[in-house]
C-alpha cells in the first residue's frame, strides 16, 4: 500500500487493513524494525511513503516449500483446485509470481491433484474472521452476532482471547459477559462482529487448544458419567478432551462430562476404549451404548452366519 500509494494516512492503512488506527501504527513500527524505511510527514499533504528508491524484496521459495504451500492450501481447502474459489484465485496470483522453473511443478501439482473435501470441516467468512484476528491482536472487546444450530440467532458481548482451527473447524475460545464464562463460537456461524470501546486482558497462563478442548467436553445437553474398571494413567491416553474430564476413583477412573449427540459418543468414541466400564449417568447415553451393544452382539448370533454362509 505504502509503494502504490505516497501519502496513506494511518487512519487510511487502518481502513484498509479493517484494524484500529493504533495498529496501523504499530505495523509501520514493524517495517522499520525490519530495516524497511518509511518515512512520515505531518499536515494536510502528510501521511507515509517508504524511502527513496525502496523496493519490496521478492518472495522467494524453494521448489519443496513451493510444493508444501500448495499441498497445505488443497489439504486445508479443497475447493481452492478451482481457480475461480477465494483461496483459489490467491493460490493462482502465488503460482504466477514464482520463477518458472519453480511455479511450473507447483501448478502441475495443482491442476492434476483431486482432494476430496472434508465433510466435517466449515469454512467461515474471511470478513469476519479478520475482524476477530484483529481483535484478538489488539485484545478488543467486541459483540458477536451468533446462529446457532437451530438457526437461531443472538449477540453477546465477548472478550476474544484466541482462534482456533481443530479437525478443520475454526472456533473462537472467548470469555462470555452474559455467562460470566468461558465460551467456544463456531467461527462459520458468527454472522457478524462489532467492536466496542472496551480493551480486555486474556490469563496469562492460557493454553488456547487445551482450553478450547475442556470446553468442548462441558456444557452440552445430555450429562454423562462412565465408570473404567481401571486406573486412570491407562484409560487417559483413549480420552479425548471433548468427551469430559477423566478423575482417578482408586483403582478405577470416572468420566464426567456431557454430550450433544449420545449416538456418536457411544459408537465413535467408548466403543474404541479397550476397558470395561459402567454407564452410570445419563439415560441417553445408556439407551445409545445398549443399541451399540445390540448391534455387535446381533452380528454374532446363529442366524447371522447362517445367512453369511448363504451369501457365500
Amino acid at each position: 500500500m505504502l509503494q502504490a500509494r505516497p501519502g496513506t494516512t494511518a487512519d487510511q492503512l487502518a481502513s484498509s487493513l479493517g484494524v484500529t488506527e493504533r495498529a496501523a501504527r504499530r505495523y509501520v513500527g514493524i517495517l522499520r524494525e525490519a530495516g524497511i524505511p518509511v518515512e512520515s510527514a505531518r499536515g494536510p499533504y502528510g501521511g507515509y511513503r517508504l524511502g527513496r528508491g525502496t523496493r519490496l524484496p521478492p518472495v522467494v521459495f524453494t521448489e519443496e516449500q513451493a510444493l508444501g504451500l500448495v499441498m497445505a492450501v488443497l489439504d486445508g481447502q479443497p475447493a481452492a483446485i478451482d481457480a475461480d474459489d477465494l483461496v483459489g484465485s490467491a493460490l493462482s496470483k502465488v503460482i504466477r509470481a514464482l520463477p518458472e522453473s519453480i511455479g511450473r511443478q507447483a501448478a502441475a501439482l495443482r491442476a492434476h491433484a483431486s482432494p476430496a473435501p472434508d465433510r466435517q470441516s466449515a469454512r467461515p467468512d474471511p470478513a469476519v474472521m479478520s475482524a476477530l484476528v484483529a481483535a484478538v491482536a489488539d485484545r478488543r472487546r467486541v459483540v458477536v452476532t451468533y446462529r446457532s444450530e437451530s438457526g437461531e440467532e443472538r449477540d453477546a458481548e465477548v472478550d476474544p482471547w484466541a482462534v482456533v482451527v481443530r479437525y478443520g473447524r475454526w472456533y473462537l475460545l472467548c470469555h462470555s459477559h452474559r455467562a460470566e464464562a468461558v465460551r467456544t463460537y463456531r467461527v462459520d456461524r458468527i454472522r457478524a462482529t462489532r467492536r466496542t470501546p472496551h480493551d480486555f486482558t486474556p490469563p496469562g497462563d492460557l493454553d488456547p487448544v487445551a482450553a478450547l478442548e475442556e470446553n468442548l467436553g462441558t456444557g452440552w445437553t445430555y450429562p454423562t458419567r462412565v465408570v473404567f474398571d481401571a486406573p486412570r494413567e491407562e484409560v487417559a491416553p483413549w480420552i479425548r478432551p471433548p468427551m469430559g474430564r477423566l478423575k482417578p476413583d482408586g483403582d478405577r477412573c470416572v468420566l464426567v462430562g456431557s454430550t450433544r449427540n449420545p449416538a456418536m459418543y457411544a459408537q465413535e468414541w467408548l466403543a474404541t476404549v479397550p476397558f470395561d466400564f459402567v454407564v452410570e449417568e445419563g439415560a441417553e447415553l445408556r439407551a445409545a451404548v445398549a443399541t451399540v451393544a445390540a448391534r455387535f452382539n446381533a452380528a454374532l448370533s446363529p442366524s447371522s452366519e447362517t445367512r453369511s454362509r448363504g451369501r457365500g
